[in-house]
């Protein structure tokens, strides 16, 4: 017995499995599968020809798409004096700096980014039990340890997303929602790629990116031409 619904199946029969399309008509068939009441997010996965044991060949980074991702996130700044100031006119949700820690210490994690300034990482350090495991703990290399802290603030609630490859060499990434008109997806889609190429690690001999699949929430993947 399939364990997914029949709308699911349905959707399935519309691509051969071994099917490749062009960006644009994978995002037209992935458009066709708008059919839930609630507006589905857009991801796309990027299997990469890297090996993720080696810590010269990891990919991350973050990006802020041409189209936003139609989600505005929730940011949380851990900052003291000026800085907190800068971080609450900046539109943050949360600002604070000992009482804030101390309640993401005992499990409070109500938030979708988190922000600190350099000063603040003795404090910050410890959290890494609770955030690490959650992807959220402010790292110099993902920009969330920084002195620019409105700059920073505006880019992730403009949807600013950020990504690392998993133990199987594989990036997954929101890039939209399904709504989204066909030439934002498009554009929002081809900016992340063209982004992830720039990144390919020095040490990656062969095939870097060896295939991309879309999908949205509930839909079955559509495998995109390379």
């Amino acid at each position: 017995m399939s364990k997914h619904s029949k709308r699911y199946r349905n959707d399935a029969k519309k691509i051969k499995s071994d099917a490749l399309f062009p960006l644009a008509d994978a995002v037209n068939l992935l458009k066709q599968f708008d059919n839930l009441k609630f507006n589905q997010s857009v991801e796309v996965a990027i299997r990469l020809g890297i090996d993720p044991k080696q810590a010269d060949q990891l990919v991350r980074g973050s990006i802020v798409l041409p189209h936003g991702i139609g989600k505005s996130l929730r940011v949380c700044v851990i900052a003291k004096g000026d800085k907190a100031e800068e971080a609450r006119n900046g539109g943050a949700d949360t600002v604070g700096d000992t009482d804030l820690v101390a309640k993401i210490k005992d499990g409070w994690t109500d938030f979708d980014v988190c922000i600190a300034t350099p000063d603040m990482m003795g404090l910050v350090g410890p959290l890494g039990k609770v955030l690490g495991p959650r992807g959220l703990m402010p790292s110099p290399r993902a920009g969330t340890v920084t002195m620019d802290v409105a700059k920073t603030i505006k880019e992730y609630k403009a949807g600013k997303v950020e990504f690392r490859n998993d133990k199987a060499g594989i990036i997954h990434a929101i890039v939209g929602k399904i709504k989204f008109d066909k030439t934002q997806l498009v554009e929002n889609i081809d900016a992340f790629l063209q982004y992830v190429q720039n990144l390919k690690p020095v040490a990656v001999k062969g095939v870097y990116v060896k295939s991309i699949t879309l999908s949205a929430t509930m839909s079955p993947g559509v495998r995109v031409a390379l």
